[in-house]
């Protein structure tokens, strides 16, 4: 078995007397592409923060490629590996798309500010490297015709685009994307759903989507996790989760099984907890 990019190990987040995040666990391997779903305030984006230095977790531990990472910042995350992009587009709206992504491929620089002052070869030298990386991420991400517009005039699913090529930009292991199809249209959706394997399959990344659209998530993921009140209600494959009680119950809803004439699930055993290998996939 190839080892693991992500191991996240019973973390938990406290706010207070709140816990918005229970003894959450997850094991994600190079290559592999799991959803992360729920009800609105079941702890996805907590669980995301806990995973990316936003919080640090009250209890448990993450681990990137086998070192514990849980506790650092940000920054230091991200260097080791993991990226991630947000509910709300947080680019560099002033700067052109080139340089949002270059901005990322500067993550992993080696030179410093007396190179850059001095302009040294080996200075200059990595700039051309960077250029060629940046331009290389916008080509895939579909974006070469916008290199140098500015990301605020870039159409919104551009915008969301640009966000992925600049979290790949900073050479991740893991690929966190929290709601990458939020306000896009249809077609726009299709287009995400292909290019999310796409990118999986060439740069052989381990990828985690919090995603509301039940058609994109069930149809882009291997394995879902599913999240209710910060418990790990679920995880197995679509099939699996679609026709768990619990996660009927909790989120899917009625009129989901309606829309897709399906008969409505037995009900759970008295007493019965989360699922059997819930939260440890």
């Amino acid at each position: 078995m190839t080892a693991p990019a992500l191991e996240v190990r019973r973390v938990s987040m406290r706010f207070g007397g709140l816990k918005a995040l229970s003894e959450f666990e997850l094991t994600l391997r190079p290559g592999e592409l799991v959803g992360l779903i729920g009800p609105n305030g079941a702890g996805k984006t907590t669980a995301f923060n806990a995973l990316t230095g936003v919080y640090a977790p009250t209890e448990g531990e993450v681990l990137v490629a086998g070192a514990r990472v849980d506790g650092l910042k940000p920054h230091q995350i991200c260097a080791r590996g993991v990226a991630r992009t947000f509910q709300n587009i947080r680019l560099f709206r002033e700067l052109t798309a080139l340089d949002n992504v270059r901005v990322a491929c500067h993550a992993g620089a080696a030179s410093g500010f007396f190179g850059a002052w001095f302009q040294t070869a080996h200075h200059q030298g990595e700039e051309a490297r960077i250029l060629a990386r940046a331009e290389a991420y916008l080509a895939v991400m579909g974006l070469s015709h916008r290199r140098d517009e500015v990301s605020r005039s870039l159409p919104y699913g551009e915008q969301r685009r640009l966000e992925i090529a600049r979290a790949l930009a900073t050479g991740p292991k893991v690929l966190c994307l929290d709601e990458p199809a939020a306000g896009m249209n249809a077609s726009e959706k299709l287009e995400l759903m292909q290019l999310i394997r796409t990118i999986r399959d060439r740069f052989g990344l381990a990828i985690l989507v919090i995603e509301h659209d039940m058609r994109l998530v069930m149809g882009v993921s291997e394995r879902l996790l599913v999240l209710d009140h910060g418990v790990t209600i679920a995880a197995g494959t679509p099939a699996e989760v679609r026709a768990d009680p619990r996660v009927i119950e909790a989120y899917l809803g009625d009129a989901y099984l309606e829309e897709r004439h399906l008969p409505a699930p037995a009900s759970p055993p008295e007493g019965g907890g989360p699922a059997a290998g819930a939260g440890a996939p």
